[in-house]
């Protein structure tokens, strides 16, 4: 157990290509929302655990949902599955454009849990990666201590107790509203201007700032 940090972020990676619509939509929807609508433009995850997270996957301390059921994010940029994107060689993933597109989606920890109880959203965190059936799930804030926020922060995930540990994820049931993106990160300036030009006619307009250190 270790103290979260003062001040937690979350992220959420996507393609480029799904901010026009992200935006259209007023902010992010879970996988089985997602799915319902045909997919995204550009999809960048594994179909397969997608399909595990919508239909078998449940949130205990939520019954009678699932891990599809909620828009997740990671406690850390620079996650394993952005490595994953980055290698480009995981047979189970159809994306093969690389880390280039992707954007990290920043919102605060706190103020997305304060809207999500102000609006009647549930909302979970897994102590490793939500898309395994071994997973455990919390849904209080003084529980936030059994992350191993060690392994979140850690750049060497080669050992195994750290890798399950900086899988962690935030879940928030249903949708998350644009407002509550706080900042957006890029790789580099081409995307910027991209995303810049996307978010011309948005009423809510994140700073975009270039971090390739939240990159491979």
């Amino acid at each position: 157990m270790s103290a979260p940090p003062a001040q937690p972020k979350i992220y959420h990676i996507t393609h480029v290509d799904n901010l026009p619509a992200i935006l259209a939509g007023g902010g992010l929807v879970s996988d089985a929302e997602m799915i319902r609508r045909g997919g995204p433009t550009a999809a960048i995850g594994m179909s397969s655990i997608k399909k595990r997270r919508v239909e078998e996957l449940t949130v205990d301390c939520h019954p009678g949902t699932r891990v599809g059921d909620f828009v997740p994010f990671y406690f850390c940029p620079r996650s394993i599955m952005l490595y994953l994107i980055y290698m480009g060689n995981h047979p189970e993933l159809a994306y093969r454009g690389g880390q280039g597109p992707i954007l990290h989606l920043e919102a605060d920890l706190y103020q997305t849990i304060a809207w999500a109880n102000a609006n009647g959203h549930s909302w979970a965190f897994s102590l490793s990666n939500a898309g395994a059936y071994y997973a455990p799930f919390r849904s209080k804030v003084e529980e936030l201590d059994q992350i191993n926020w060690e392994s979140v922060a850690a750049t060497d995930f080669r050992p195994a107790h750290i890798k399950e540990g900086k899988q962690a994820e935030f879940l928030l049931h249903g949708r998350f509203p644009w407002h509550l993106v706080a900042r957006i990160g890029v790789p580099s300036r081409a995307i910027q201007e991209q995303v810049w030009a996307a978010l011309n006619a948005a009423t809510h307009k994140p700073p975009v700032k270039t971090r390739p250190e939240w990159y491979y």
